[in-house]
């Protein structure tokens, strides 16, 4: 990668069109070396303690290496593929981890195109950084910006805007995929978990059992079935558990202690104290209040 930084001259004509580059540039940040590099305006430098405030957009590409991202709204761990999106008035601060470096692609804008975009909400502060990988489109993208406004032919401010809209809706699609992916994933492990609780609510099974035969962590998996159901997934077990007790209570025939035991609860005293306390009588109430409603 070649290390270069371009600030353009704009004029009104350029701020008419709606979208106006303003720099862009490469950079490769060494193994333990200070970033940023001094040779930028000092309206572009700053330093980790106090940060900066820009009144510009810019696209951060990282091709290499990682770092942190830290702003008012927004913390990330930054890798290679990442896209960070800068904000005007919004104070933030970013470096490569001093172990690996970073190779860096960037480019600042403004305009009363991406104001009206933000304000629709495309984008969010809160979510400042893309993980989208590699991707040869975008680093073409970049390449062309620094290519045509080398020669600022006639008009080379619009062809280089065009290029901004491009990587815009590039990762607007990108995140907008990743989120579609990640909700039908999420949605086919709680379906998924749901179906195995209900085959086997007269085994011994526990939650934990469950996110390992979904090669889940319990942790992650706890809190997408909490999100997906409003219970736990142990809670989600006792009431399926207590709904198949209803049933075989029906069964005047059918100790309560053999009921327990066929729902692998661990003793029927316990059995009792839990019925009740989610249903709000006892077992044996629950059973005669159900065969006095049968004999009418």
């Amino acid at each position: 990668m070649n290390n270069y930084f371009l600030y353009f001259p704009v004029s009104e004509k350029d701020e008419s069109w709606g979208l106006t580059v303003l720099n862009a540039g490469s950079t490769k940040i060494e193994k333990f070396t200070c970033y940023p590099p001094a040779q930028h305006p000092s309206h572009h430098n700053f330093d980790w303690d106090t940060g900066r405030v820009l009144q510009e957009y810019q696209l951060i590409y990282i091709t290499k290496g990682g770092g942190i991202f830290e702003s008012e709204s927004c913390k990330a761990e930054i890798t290679a593929g990442s896209v960070i999106l800068l904000y005007p008035q919004e104070r933030h601060r970013y470096k490569p981890h001093q172990q690996t470096g970073w190779d860096e692609m960037w480019v600042g804008f403004k305009g009363d195109f991406i104001d009206n975009i933000i304000e629709k909400s495309y984008f969010n502060p809160a979510d400042a950084v893309f993980h989208i990988g590699f991707n040869e489109t975008i680093v073409n993208l970049f390449n062309d910006i620094v290519k045509y406004s080398k020669e600022e032919k006639p008009g080379y401010q619009p062809m280089i805007s065009g290029a901004i809209i491009y990587l815009l809706g590039l990762l607007h699609s990108e995140h907008q995929q990743k989120s579609l992916k990640e909700t039908d994933m999420t949605e086919q492990t709680v379906s998924k978990a749901r179906v195995l609780f209900r085959e086997k609510v007269y085994e011994k099974i526990s939650p934990e059992q469950v996110a390992d035969e979904l090669q889940i962590g319990y942790s992650l998996f706890r809190k997408i079935f909490k999100k997906y159901t409003g219970l736990a997934p142990g809670q989600y077990l006792i009431q399926l558990k207590i709904q198949k007790a209803k049933e075989l209570l029906s069964d005047p025939n059918k100790l309560i202690k053999e009921i327990a035991y066929e729902l692998h609860i661990e003793s029927s005293l316990h059995f009792s104290k839990l019925f009740k306390e989610k249903v709000g009588l006892t077992p044996q109430e629950y059973r005669n209040q159900v065969l006095k409603k049968h004999k009418f």
